[in-house]
């Protein structure tokens, strides 16, 4: 097995930690480096090896990774032992990690809201409290109806959404001024109010 290249090994260096600051333990995030970066299928004991892990860390880290969809679970022919590579299209490892952490973040969140808007506020705090959030229940719904919409895109469609990126709010900012009758923020009047104001 060759040694792993200065290059690689900063690039599994690197991803560790940023792993870690993304709620992913720093061993995961290496091994999830390692696969992605090797282009192949590797078992366990070469993962070990590669990255001088116990045998345990990387089942314990490959389970985890599993559970992400990060990664699956291959067999070779002849070979009794499991191999393991991420998903090929870095458009699906996106979209994975998002929806992982919407599963594991954003629905829970949205389930509390859920109840607390049930309650019947029984002071004016509480009322205060509700409203706020109704406003914060509603934001995390309208962006997560918008995921939804995005994770039906094909990839090509997706990387155009992206690269569009400040020409989306100059065209909205466009739109506003038709609909608010120009820049200064004054809405237009329909004719009719107009003339009666």
């Amino acid at each position: 097995m060759d040694a792993l290249s200065p290059l690689s090994q900063r690039f599994i260096l690197h991803f560790g930690e940023m792993g870690s600051r993304w709620g992913i333990n720093r061993t995961v995030g290496q091994i999830y480096a390692l696969l992605y970066v090797q282009g192949k299928p590797l078992n366990a004991d070469q993962i070990a090896e590669y990255l001088s892990f116990s045998r345990s860390n990387v089942s314990m880290g490959l389970k985890e990774l599993q559970s992400w969809r990060l990664v699956k679970l291959l067999h070779q022919p002849g070979d009794r032992r499991e191999y393991f590579e991420p998903p090929k299209d870095i458009w699906d490892i996106f979209k994975a990690l998002l929806e992982e952490r919407r599963r594991r973040e954003i629905e829970p969140t949205l389930s509390m809201l859920r109840d607390a808007l049930l309650e019947n506020p029984t002071s004016e705090n509480d009322k205060i409290a509700q409203q706020r959030m109704r406003e914060m229940y509603d934001l995390i719904e309208l962006s997560t109806s918008w995921f939804d919409d995005v994770q039906r895109l094909s990839p090509e469609t997706l990387a155009s959404l992206m690269k569009m990126g400040s020409k989306v709010k100059k065209l909205l900012d466009v739109r506003d001024k038709f609909r608010f009758g120009g820049s200064d923020g004054k809405a237009a009047l329909p004719d009719d109010a107009s003339d009666k104001a």
